[in-house]
C-alpha cells in the first residue's frame, strides 16, 4: 500500500512573505516527499501559493498583519485554529511574529507539533513602550506550547533564554531563510565613467536605518560630485515605523538621488551599484543584504543583531554603530576612496561568504534535518490552554 505523504503547514503574515522567503524550502520539502500546504492572508502574491511546489492554499483572511484590535486578533486566532482542526497537517511551519504566537497556540491546542521562526524581533522589541510591553509575555506563554523554536542569529536566541521566554531544549540556530546564490550572482556592470553608485534596498521604515543613509548621502553628495544614491523598496504606510511621502520628498528630489520603488527583479539595479548599505537597527538575518553579498557587492552594514553576521570588517564591508549619522557617512567616504581593484576584492569575499554560510539550499536541508527530527519523535505537542 502506497504510504501517505506527510503534511506540512508554512504559515506567515503575508503572502509575500512565504513567496519571497520560503519558496525554495517548499521546493525541497516537497522534493524529500512531503505534502505541503500555504497559510496565509489573500493577497497580491496568494495565485502563486496554488502551484508548484505548494499542494494548496488555503486563505487566513481574518489576520491583518499591523493590526491591533484586539477583538480582530482573537478571531484571526479562532480562524487559524479552526483550520488546523479542519486541514490536521502533521507539522506546522510559523514566521513572522503573529503566526509564532497564534499558530502555536492553535497547534498546541490540537496536539500537532509545531516549529516556530522568530525571524527577528521586530518593532515590538525595538519599541516596547504602550502595548508592545505584552508581546514578551504572549512570547513566553505561546512558546510553552512549540516543539522547537528557530532563530536567526545568536543575539535573538540569547535575548528569548535571558528573559525566560522559551526553554533552552526547544532552541535551534538556524542562519536566515539563505540566499539562492545560482539567481543572485555577480553580473556585468554597465557604469558610467565617474559615477559611484550606493544602494540602499529595504522597506522605508525607519528601524531600517533609511533616515541615516538619506542624511549621509546628503552630506557626502554636497562635496563631491558624481556620486549616485539609490534608494529600492516599498513604503508601507500601515506600519508604525513608516516614514511618509511628505517626509522623504525633500531627499528625494536631490539630483544625486533616485528612488526605484518596490522591484519584483532587483539584481540589474543591483548589478549597478558599488555598494551596497542597510543602517538597520536589528534584524534576523537580513535578506537584503545577503543577495547583495551573492551578487559580489561590498556592505556597509551595523553593528547590530543579525546584521553583523554578514559582514567582516575590512573584508567584506565595513560595520558601524546603529543610528550613527557620522560613522555611516564615515564608512561610505572610505569605501568610495578605494581603489575599483580593492573594491572587487570586497565584492569578491562577499559572494564567497554568500556561498560558504548563507547558501540557501544548505539553509533549507537544516530546516529538513529539523523537520524528520521533530516528526520521527512522534510525539505530539501537549494539548494545553494558552492565556493571552
Amino acid at each position: 500500500m502506497k504510504k501517505t505523504p506527510r503534511t506540512i503547514a508554512l504559515v506567515a503574515n503575508t503572502s509575500w512573505n512565504l513567496v519571497h522567503f520560503r519558496f525554495s524550502l517548499a521546493e525541497q520539502l516537497q522534493d524529500s516527499g512531503y505534502r505541503v500546504l500555504a497559510i496565509a492572508p489573500p493577497g497580491a502574491y496568494a495565485e502563486r501559493l496554488r502551484t508548484y511546489p505548494f499542494s494548496r492554499y488555503h486563505a487566513w483572511s481574518k489576520l491583518r498583519a499591523h493590526g491591533q484590535n484586539v477583538l480582530q486578533e482573537w478571531a484571526a486566532a479562532r480562524e487559524l485554529r479552526q483550520l488546523y482542526r479542519i486541514l490536521r497537517p502533521d507539522l506546522t511551519l510559523h514566521f513572522t511574529i503573529k503566526p509564532n504566537l497564534y499558530g502555536t497556540w492553535a497547534s498546541s491546542r490540537l496536539g500537532i507539533p509545531s516549529i516556530s521562526t522568530i525571524t527577528g524581533l521586530g518593532y515590538p522589541f525595538l519599541h516596547p513602550g504602550g502595548g508592545n510591553r505584552l508581546v514578551p509575555f504572549l512570547y513566553r506563554e505561546a512558546l510553552k506550547g512549540t516543539t522547537a523554536t528557530v532563530f536567526q542569529n545568536e543575539d535573538d536566541r540569547s535575548l528569548f533564554l535571558k528573559t525566560g521566554l522559551v526553554a533552552p531544549a526547544k532552541t535551534r540556530l538556524i542562519p536566515g531563510s539563505g540566499v539562492d546564490t545560482r539567481f543572485f550572482h555577480p553580473l556585468s556592470e554597465n557604469h558610467r565613467e565617474g559615477t559611484f553608485t550606493f544602494l540602499y534596498a529595504g522597506r522605508l521604515l525607519r528601524d531600517k536605518g533609511i533616515l541615516e543613509y538619506l542624511k549621509a548621502a546628503c552630506q557626502i553628495a554636497e562635496s563631491r560630485p558624481g556620486l549616485r544614491f539609490w534608494i529600492a523598496g516599498e513604503m508601507e504606510p500601515e506600519n508604525p515605523a513608516a516614514l511618509t511621502r511628505r517626509e522623504l520628498d525633500p531627499y528625494f528630489s536631490h539630483p544625486a538621488f533616485k528612488y526605484w520603488g518596490f522591484l519584483e527583479d532587483i539584481r540589474p539595479v543591483m548589478a549597478q551599484a558599488d555598494v551596497f548599505v542597510l543602517p538597520s537597527y536589528r534584524e534576523g538575518m537580513p535578506r537584503a543584504v545577503l543577495e547583495a553579498m551573492a551578487m559580489g557587492k561590498p556592505i556597509v552594514t551595523t553593528d547590530a543583531p543579525g546584521c553583523k553576521e554578514t559582514v567582516e570588517p575590512g573584508e567584506n564591508g565595513l560595520l558601524v554603530p546603529v543610528r550613527d549619522e557620522e560613522a555611516l557617512t564615515l564608512a561610505m567616504r572610505q569605501l568610495m576612496e578605494l581603489s575599483p581593484a580593492v573594491l572587487r576584492d570586497m565584492g569578491e569575499k562577499s559572494r564567497q561568504r554568500a556561498l560558504d554560510r548563507f547558501n540557501m539550499q544548505a539553509i533549507n536541508q537544516q530546516f529538513l534535518d529539523l523537520i524528520k527530527e521533530v516528526l520521527a519523535d512522534g510525539i505530539p505537542a501537549k494539548k494545553r490552554s494558552v492565556v493571552f
